[in-house]
């Protein structure tokens, strides 16, 4: 017992002495030693967490969880009050989990040195030494670290320092925040893992805006609540709206909505939903049934203030969570069982497209007087603020969203084992599937896809395909062995849905990773054609009658001998034996699930964590 005793006074002592020590070192963050005007390297961030993770390694654990196209290490830190670094440990403890990143535009890099001040004055210098006591925060300092080192002073006109700024676009010219369900880039797959792993209660993300000139150094954007679980909707009103916000504006901030102009040439005209789909963070959060906050500094404040507050709205949603984390867990849990339970309910809807409400609210712009004239260059207006006259309008609010395309979920999606891509997308996103072992004979509902329009040039580095029609069509399919069943009945389904649907603005059809199903393979020499048009003509009267309609009727095609005799090949069994526009993916309901060979290989993501 004396020996015990002993121990715990030595280790009380060593704690003090090492807590004196801490307070002794100088930890001026890199940003704040250079009074704001520039950002750490990635190298000197790096070093300063590591300093940090040496002084408090009980609060600051410091891994990587990735690597970049170009090499470099993608840097995770986990800080929790009392060491639980583990996230079976916090789900454990009942500990709701916080992903915080910056840098997913490495150019808007307030979240990083506001970062690197809040996770000092959490670990070391006792500001705040209880406010990770009942959550784990999980802190992205730079999610695009190529981009980060890729930096100029040249990259964002419109930014009010720092002096040298990173890229938008990561080394392989991919914008982090449109990968989200496309996830091609090496880091959106780690960031992957990363969610998967820890599964957050919470997101928040940091940017700094572009566009208008106005009084807020902060705006901040919530996915509207038609995207929204009933129950996260709730939550992230009540944490951020009433309760965060306003003690943010009690530290003398001014903060906004998000502020995407109708117009940004005459702000008068009113602001409307700047239409975040699931390719962005926020977006893809809702899909995953996690509430999410957009924070956008802006960009004409000096970088000092974007920094402080930054820092000052992170930390109230931190002490917000910390104050009252069970009612965040039992959010996501709830909209995670909500989920879940939808697959029982055969006659559910979910929407996949949003329109704007034609309902607008007003709203009281806090801005600044402005002028708007005439341009020799543009030919156009020029709008020009004068921030010393602050002045503020009262402007229409189009913010709202109305849900417009829904469907009704499959109880299941069937993929044929030949459709890799597909296949990797789902183990990207942790989708559970299950293989079959053997070929199995199918009847379900399928899409057949037509008239299909491409976009006019690239985006993301996809030639997405911008239209097309679709009709239901049933399909007897013969799924070969490996082939994969995508059951609903998971937290996941809204991902599923949104990658396996046609019309899902973000679907794997609309960025172009199934194209092939409408090119054709096989074809008709004219020669051969011609013969082929006669002898149908000459059996079916009506195909006459179209034919004739078509001449009269589309002067172009009339004059095209190359689209007449491809008139008659894909009225034929020539074409349509080759099933253009024939989607893979099928949708089966809850009997043809339950006639599926019971011996499946219950894979889940294809065994992997």
């Amino acid at each position: 017992m004396r020996h015990v005793l002993l121990s715990a006074l030595l280790g009380v002592a060593a704690m003090t002495t090492h807590a004196a020590d801490s307070n002794a070192i100088d930890w001026t963050t890199p940003a704040e030693a250079a009074q704001f005007r520039t950002t750490p390297s990635y190298a000197d961030t790096l070093a300063y967490l590591e300093r940090l993770q040496l002084a408090a390694p009980n609060v600051i654990r410091v891994a990587t969880f990735g690597t970049t196209p170009q090499g470099r290490p993608m840097t995770v830190v986990i800080a929790s009050g009392d060491g639980t670094f583990d996230p079976a440990a916090a789900r454990k403890a009942g500990k709701p989990v916080v992903l915080l990143q910056a840098g997913i535009h490495p150019g808007e890099i307030e979240g990083k040195d506001a970062g690197l001040m809040l996770l000092r004055d959490i670990a070391v210098t006792g500001k705040y030494p209880h406010l990770l006591d009942h959550l784990v925060l999980v802190y992205i300092p730079v999610f695009s670290v190529d981009g980060h080192e890729n930096s100029s002073p040249y990259h964002r006109i419109n930014q009010n320092g720092p002096d040298s700024m990173g890229f938008r676009g990561q080394s392989q010219y991919l914008n982090l925040n449109r990968d989200y369900v496309k996830a091609d880039a090496p880091e959106m797959r780690a960031w992957l893992k990363l969610w998967q792993r820890w599964l957050p209660d919470f997101l928040i993300d940091v940017h700094t805006t572009d566009g208008a000139d106005y009084q807020y150094d902060l705006t901040w954007y919530t996915e509207d609540p038609h995207k929204l679980n009933p129950a996260v909707n709730e939550w992230q009103h009540d944490a951020i709206f009433n309760h965060a916000i306003p003690a943010y504006e009690k530290r003398g901030h001014l903060a906004s909505i998000y502020l995407e102009f109708k117009d940004g040439r005459d702000p008068r005209k009113g602001i409307a939903n700047f239409g975040s789909g699931t390719r962005f963070s926020t977006g893809y959060a809702a899909l995953q049934n996690r509430p999410a906050l957009l924070i956008e500094t802006h960009m004409l404040k000096p970088y000092a203030n974007r920094v402080h507050a930054t820092y000052d709205l992170v930390e109230l949603m931190l002490e917000q969570i910390n104050q009252h984390p069970v009612a965040l867990l039992a959010t996501t849990a709830r909209a995670d069982a909500d989920t879940v339970a939808r697959a029982h309910h055969p006659h559910s809807s979910v929407p996949l497209t949003f329109k704007p409400d034609p309902q607008s609210t007003p709203y009281e712009l806090k801005g600044y007087a402005f002028t708007i004239s005439h341009s020799d260059i543009s030919g156009s207006h020029w709008i020009q603020y004068d921030p010393s006259r602050p002045q503020s309008y009262t402007i229409d609010n189009w913010n709202g969203l109305l849900p417009d395309l829904s469907i009704t979920p499959p109880a299941a999606y069937a993929v044929p084992a030949q459709w890799t891509a597909i296949i990797d997308k789902l183990d990207a996103h942790g989708i559970r599937y299950q293989r079959i072992d053997r070929p199995v004979t199918i009847h379900a509902e399928g899409y057949q896809l037509d008239d299909p329009s491409w976009a006019g040039k690239p985006f993301e580095g996809h030639l997405m395909l911008r239209d097309f029609t679709q009709r239901t069509a049933p399909r007897e399919v013969t799924l070969p062995a490996g082939s994969v069943i995508v059951p609903l009945d998971q937290r996941t389904a809204n991902v599923a849905i949104n990658l396996l649907e046609p019309q899902a603005p973000d679907s794997l059809l609309h960025w172009g990773f199934l194209n092939a199903v409408f090119e054709i393979k096989e074809y008709g020499e004219p020669r051969v054609v011609e013969q082929l048009a006669r002898e149908m003509l000459a059996k079916d009267p009506a195909l006459h009658a179209g034919f004739q309609h078509k001449l009269h009727d589309d002067p172009a095609f009339a004059a095209n001998s190359s689209a007449r005799l491809q008139f008659f090949f894909e009225r034929s069994p020539w074409y349509t034996a080759q099933h253009v526009g024939a989607y893979p993916v099928l949708r089966l309901d809850a009997g043809q699930l339950h006639h599926l060979p019971a011996n499946r290989a219950p894979t889940g993501s294809d065994g992997n964590p």
